[in-house]
C-alpha cells in the first residue's frame, strides 16, 4: 500500500476505472469493494486498479476488468478524469468500454458485481459521483 501522506506536490495515486456499458440492455457493470484501504467510504464502484509504471493504462485496465469481473473488454478511449474530494492526492481516469466476452462474476478485490441502470448508478455510490460524468453517463445509449 502507498503512503499517500507522503506524495509530493503534484503526486497522485492513480486508477484506471471502466464504464463498461451493455448496448443490448443498456445497463452499466459496478462492483462492490470492502475495506479499500485508500478511501475508506468505498463500496460500489466501476472496476479498474492502479496501474504499474511499466503497464499500459489501456492494457491495465482491460486485464484488472477480467480480473475482478471475469469480463473481456475493449476500451472505446478515455471519457473523464477526476480527483476526489475525500482524498484529493487520488485521481482517477475514466475509460468507455465494450463487452467483447464473458459473464460478469466477482473476483479480485470485488466481493459482488451488479448490471444497473444508468439512472439508478449514483444510488449505489457512498463516494463522491461528479455530475459531468453522472451527465456523460445519462447520455449512453
Amino acid at each position: 500500500m502507498l503512503d499517500l501522506d507522503n506524495l509530493g506536490d503534484g503526486e497522485f495515486l492513480v486508477n484506471v476505472l471502466g464504464i463498461v456499458f451493455d448496448t443490448k440492455t443498456k445497463k452499466i457493470l459496478i462492483g462492490k469493494r470492502e475495506n479499500d484501504p485508500y478511501i475508506k467510504e468505498l463500496g460500489w464502484c466501476f472496476p479498474g486498479d492502479m496501474p504499474c509504471h511499466e503497464e499500459d493504462l489501456e492494457e491495465c485496465l482491460k486485464k484488472k476488468i477480467k480480473e475482478f469481473t471475469e469480463i473481456d473488454v475493449e476500451s472505446l478511449g478515455v471519457i473523464f478524469a477526476k480527483s476526489y474530494p475525500e482524498n484529493r492526492k487520488i485521481m482517477s481516469v475514466y475509460y468507455l468500454c465494450e463487452i467483447v466476452g464473458g459473464e460478469a462474476k466477482a473476483g479480485g478485490k470485488f466481493v459482488d458485481v451488479k448490471w444497473v441502470d444508468p439512472e439508478e448508478l449514483e444510488k449505489y455510490f457512498t463516494t463522491s459521483f461528479h455530475p459531468k460524468l453522472k451527465e456523460y453517463i445519462l447520455g449512453l445509449k
